[in-house]
Formats: C-alpha cells, sequence, structure tokens
C-alpha cells in the first residue's frame, strides 16, 4: 500500500524535520498548531489506514519473536517502509530498524516502538492467535504498528551505542494499557514505572550427609539426605531511581555475603550487568534513551467502557482493543509536530 509521507511520519520510527510535514508556514500559528492532534486524529481513524494498521498487527502478533530474535518481524518493517519508500538503517541492536523522514537537517525527533514478545503461552482462541508456541505479544505488536519501528529488551542501550541517535533533540514512546478507557493518556513528570535488575547468588560451602549435621533441609535439587555443597537464590529488585537501586544492590552484597560468612561459606552475587537482563528504567527499557535525550513517556488506555475488561498486558488472556491505534499513531505524530514547529523559530535565529 503506497501511503503519501505524512502517513510515515503517523507510523514510522523517524527523524523528520518539520517542513515534510507541515509544508504551509500558516500552521505555526498557535492556532492552527491547536488543531494538530484532532486532525492527525481524523486522519489516522480513515478506514484505508486503519485497515492498515489493523492489518500489519494482525500479522505481527501471529509470529510473536523474543528479543534480539525478531527477524520476521524486523523483515515486514524493512518491507513496509520498502514500499513507501522510505530510507533506514538496519540492523541496530542486532534486529532493529531505524527509518529516516525528512530532509536530514536539524531538529530530529525520534519515535520509538518496541517489538520484542513475552515468553509466555497466548490462551485467547481467535483467528490470529499466536503461531509460535510459547511466545505471545502483549501490545508490543500495536506499538510496531503505530511507528513502525525497533528494538527489544535491554535494546535501548545498544541502540545509544551504536550512536544512530546522536543528534537526537528528543525521543517519544508510548505503552498500552488496558486500565484507562480508549485514547485516555496517562503520564507524568519525572520517573513513571520503577526500574528492575536482576540477580542471583550462589553460596558455597561444604556439602555431607544430613545424619552429620544438625542443619535443617534447604529446598534443592538432589536426594533429600544429602546436604549440598552450593545453593543459589535469585531474583529481581526494583526503583524509582539509579541511586536507590545502586544502594540496593550494595546492601544485597552485605547481606548475602555477610551471613554466608557467619557460617564460614563464601558467596558471589551476580546482576547479570553484562548481558540483556542489566537494569531498566523503566521495564520497557526506555529511560535508557531518556538519560541521554529529552524524551517523554506516556501510557495510552485501549479499554472500550462498553464491554468486559480487558486483561493485563502480562496475561495469557490478554487481547488488544484494535480501535487504540489511530489514537496512538495520532498521538505519536501531534508531539513529533509540536515539538519540531516550537523549535522553527530557533532555527531562524541562528
Amino acid at each position: 500500500m503506497n501511503f503519501p509521507k505524512l502517513v510515515s511520519f503517523l507510523l514510522i520510527f523517524h527523524l523528520i524535520n518539520p517542513a515534510v510535514v507541515l509544508p504551509s508556514s500558516s500552521l505555526t500559528s498557535p492556532s492552527r498548531v491547536s488543531e494538530l492532534p484532532k486532525k492527525f486524529l481524523d486522519f489516522a481513524k480513515r478506514k484505508e489506514l486503519f485497515d492498515w494498521m489493523v492489518g500489519i498487527r494482525r500479522k505481527i502478533h501471529e509470529n510473536p519473536e523474543l528479543g534480539y530474535e525478531e527477524f520476521e518481524t524486523s523483515k515486514l518493517i524493512r518491507q513496509e517502509l520498502d514500499k513507501m519508500g522510505i530510507p533506514y538503517k538496519y540492523p541496530v541492536s542486532v534486529t532493529g530498524v531505524v527509518g529516516f523522514v525528512g530532509s536530514g537537517k536539524p531538529p530530529f525527533v525520534a519515535i520509538r516502538a518496541d517489538m520484542d514478545a513475552l515468553a509466555m503461552q497466548e490462551m485467547v482462541e481467535w483467528e490470529h492467535k499466536s503461531k509460535n508456541p510459547g511466545r505471545c505479544m502483549r501490545g508490543h505488536d500495536a506499538h510496531v504498528t503505530m511507528v513502525l519501528a525497533e528494538e527489544g529488551g535491554g535494546g535501548a542501550k545498544k541502540v545509544l551505542d551504536s550512536g544512530v541517535l546522536e543528534n537526537v533533540d528528543a525521543i517519544f514512546g508510548l505503552h498500552v494499557i488496558p486500565q484507562g478507557p480508549v485514547g485516555v493518556v496517562a503520564s507524568k513528570p519525572g520517573p513513571l514505572m520503577a526500574g528492575s535488575s536482576t540477580f542471583n547468588a550462589v553460596i558455597r560451602g561444604k556439602g555431607g550427609h544430613a545424619a552429620c549435621s544438625d542443619c535443617g533441609k534447604i529446598s534443592r535439587g538432589g536426594a533429600l539426605n544429602v546436604i549440598p555443597d552450593s545453593v543459589s537464590i535469585g531474583g529481581t529488585i526494583r526503583a524509582f531511581s539509579k541511586e536507590s537501586l545502586v544502594q540496593l544492590k550494595r546492601r544485597i552484597q552485605e547481606v548475602i555475603k555477610g551471613q554466608a560468612a557467619v557460617y564460614r561459606c563464601n558467596a558471589t552475587v551476580d546482576f547479570f550487568e553484562n548481558d540483556n537482563r542489566t537494569t531498566s528504567f523503566p521495564p520497557t527499557d526506555f529511560a535508557f534513551y531518556q538519560e541521554a535525550i529529552p524524551g517523554y513517556f506516556y501510557m495510552i488506555g485501549m479499554q472500550d467502557v462498553t464491554k468486559p475488561q480487558l486483561k493485563s498486558v502480562h496475561s495469557p488472556y490478554f487481547s488488544l482493543n484494535e480501535d487504540v491505534l489511530p489514537y496512538g499513531a495520532a498521538l505519536h505524530a501531534s508531539l513529533a509536530a509540536r515539538y519540531l514547529l516550537a523549535a522553527e523559530p530557533n532555527l531562524h535565529e541562528m
């Protein structure tokens, strides 16, 4: 389907110049700028565009792929970019795609969408159910459809390290939620969700037979009458700031190693800081971008108030209300356009 450049603005992760999207200088007046969100939404609700978005979303939904394994999803995105004549860079962060729309001159705005699936079996029976056992989307198919874009779990840091966002002035992202009515946006200044980190601790001592010790039983694999020479414990921790997370990590190290020493054991604690389970603020990893680039992340509701309550995005019974697609696309477009238009006077002064 060959949509005009304006549609690609609505749907594609892009670095874009305002002159490309809004060529008429009259649109820079405050009254016309305030009309942009409604104009974008009306455009996104057109049947041809809406049907196209639904089709893309369902294709992605049928073939969910885990982070850094989204090769078919990435291929679909590139095919759509090719159809619209949009140049892009691939691969970025293994499977990521970065599309470029505009003059190539500053200012630049990035619109980000995550495209990884959850390692969970989809339990909703419908025509477009996941065809990959133990894999299901949790709204990210909608995110990609709204923006047609990039990266998976922990991928934000890799994208930043690649240098493709060096000249970007602002970045925007969203996540669909079932708790709010369709099109209702929720956000706030500062931290929006707690960041998370994963840890695993191994405590090593001397093994033996249960008859030779007055210790109690430790839950583990293996024979019940044998005390193992090592035990592993692990979990996740969450905090609203990097400083709090650093303090939590330090305290976990102190407690585990200190208690192990009391029983003349050794302990090691691994926070997986060199792989994909490293710290993420928030859990979508969007805040990695915000550490380097000013950004705005928000939630968009998708609940039809006349129908039963939708399940959580992490539930195997999660289902998406596709009516949210035009709202997400229009919100992305409005944010980017208004940011770029606000920056335009500053360009003329330079």
